[in-house]
């Protein structure tokens, strides 16, 4: 039962962003693609976030959100885009697919993690 799915191909920042949370007593479920992501909120329901890079091999991660929002209804989950894209028309497109929040990388959890509190509830 994970409360947060940490989504990225790089196995460095995924477990970097992993490591933190699970420090900070959130339970966490790591995926390598949009592809894994999605099989793995499929498969827990009681994940409440997202927190996904979008530039991936098999899925990115906006497709991702897209698929969360269309082929799996869920507009409950909480979205949060952790990547080095920032371009008004990736934001866009985040935005317009229900993604909560952008932050561009590198990862500072000290900065996040009471916004990530917050999400999981």
């Amino acid at each position: 039962m994970a409360q947060v799915l940490v989504v990225d191909d790089s196995s460095t920042v995924r477990n970097e962003v992993c490591d933190f949370l699970k420090a900070n007593g959130l339970t966490v479920v790591p995926a390598t693609d949009g592809k894994d992501g999605l099989d793995k909120l499929r498969a827990d329901s009681s994940i409440k976030l997202v927190v996904s890079d979008v530039n991936m091999p098999n899925m990115d991660g906006l497709t991702m959100v897209e698929k969360i929002r269309g082929e799996l209804k869920n507009s409950t989950v909480n979205v949060i885009m952790l990547t080095t894209e920032n371009s008004p028309a990736m934001k866009e497109r985040g935005k317009a697919a229900g993604v909560k929040g952008w932050i561009v990388k590198p990862f500072n959890g000290a900065s996040v993690l009471a916004t990530f509190k917050k999400l999981v509830v």
